[in-house]
């Protein structure tokens, strides 16, 4: 493939691409380009979301380029502000090297391991004496960073913004300059991350690289970016069952958009599928069917993703349980037992919160009855199954 075609594929899909020339003459060099990806550890699993632009880092991989994933164990005590409406709570060393082990192991279901290079941001940012860090800080003014739009609204509503936060754009642009990063790829809200990692370059004297950003995917519940804590992710770690229910419960208008960034469908394929989306030929469900098969594939394989379509279909078809539904024993202590909690205890749901929003949204289930308040319990003996939609239950014994 010629220069300009390779081009044309790294850049397909992509929300912003700048510095396309500057990479053009990057590989006319004829070397392997050393790829940034960026990532703090703020969370132990890596979900669809984060596979966007890793399967855009392996094609760089596949065209021989060498990926240089930097795990922001630095960084991540402060926490990335992007997006965020209050400062973030930091996280402690050890949280955050907990997490990174487990994004080690994660990222390689996706990347070639033999053409990656795992780096520790503390290993040069913790090394940073007092001088260069105010040369860093020099570098942009307070008018700057708050033409970011985040900080922007934080500081129109009067709303906290701590000075660290400024750091951390700087602080993760700085790792551009250490790693004489070629490209740096990331999801469309780094952009103002990104793009201070290029100026942060040009005023340290090195090459500027190009800056890839892909559209960010919205979650099970069609509306926000995927996201641990909003309930609404497809985890890369999960059970095939689970990534393959799951997908069938992403909202039709979706499909498209998840059969481009996360499948390698071909571009003629994908158009035929949308035009038969469109006039009835193809069936929404046998669309979503093949989706939720290609990406249990992906992680689980063949005969995984064949196994999580059985199953589905025997629940969907018949409105059984599966066969291997969890069992909870929980004590009444002679009062009641809220359903938030036991959602909760059980494993169903991250939080509290969670559980909250869900009930509101009428998604939980009681021996098969929507569950209509927050403040609904469980207050005699017995066994309950409690349900979130068709993929999520757990029997519940009460005592």
């Amino acid at each position: 493939m010629d220069l300009k075609a390779q081009i044309e594929a790294f850049g397909r899909n992509s929300s912003d691409f700048i510095g396309r020339e500057d990479l053009l003459e990057k590989l006319k060099e004829d070397r392997p380009l050393k790829v940034k990806w960026g990532a703090d550890p703020s969370a132990s699993d890596l979900h669809l979301g984060h596979t966007v632009v890793l399967r855009r880092l392996r094609l760089f991989q596949e065209f021989g380029h060498r990926v240089v994933f930097i795990i922001g164990d630095f960084t991540g005590m402060i926490g990335d502000p992007s997006g965020k409406s209050e400062t973030r709570k930091p996280l402690s060393r050890e949280e955050v090297m907990k997490n990174a082990e487990t994004y080690k192991a994660q990222v390689f279901k996706v990347l070639d391991p033999k053409k990656t290079e795992v780096v520790l941001n503390s290993a040069w940012l913790s090394k940073l004496d007092l001088p260069q860090i105010m040369k860093l800080l020099s570098q942009y003014t307070v008018a700057r960073m708050l033409e970011r739009a985040d900080f922007k609204e934080r500081f129109k509503t009067n709303k906290e913004i701590s000075i660290i936060e400024f750091l951390y754009p700087l602080m993760q642009g700085y790792d551009s300059v250490r790693i004489d990063a070629d490209v740096e790829l990331g999801g469309h809200d780094q952009i103002f991350n990104l793009l201070v990692g290029r100026e942060l370059q040009k005023a340290y004297g090195k090459k500027q690289q190009a800056i890839i950003t892909l559209p960010l995917l919205e979650g099970t519940d069609g509306k926000m970016k995927m996201s641990k804590s909003l309930g609404n992710y497809i985890g890369i770690n999960e059970p095939p069952k689970e990534i393959y229910g799951k997908t069938m419960s992403i909202p039709d208008e979706l499909m498209i958009k998840y059969f481009e960034l996360l499948t390698d469908l071909p571009h003629e394929k994908m158009e035929e599928l949308d035009k038969g989306l469109k006039s009835g030929k193809v069936h929404p469900k046998k669309a979503k069917s093949d989706l939720a098969k290609l990406l249990v594939e992906q992680f689980h394989g063949k005969n995984a993703a064949q196994e999580a379509e059985k199953e589905f279909e025997e629940v969907f078809k018949n409105n059984e349980l599966p066969s291997d539904i969890p069992v909870r024993k929980v004590s009444l202590d002679g009062g009641q037992l809220l359903i938030t909690k036991v959602l909760v205890d059980a494993g169903l749901l991250p939080s509290l919160g969670e559980a909250k929003r869900m009930i509101k949204g009428g998604g939980v289930k009681l021996d098969g009855v929507k569950v209509g308040s927050q403040d609904q319990a469980l207050s005699k003996k017995g066994s309950f199954v409690l349900s979130i939609g068709r993929r999520k239950h757990v029997k519940v014994i009460c005592e």
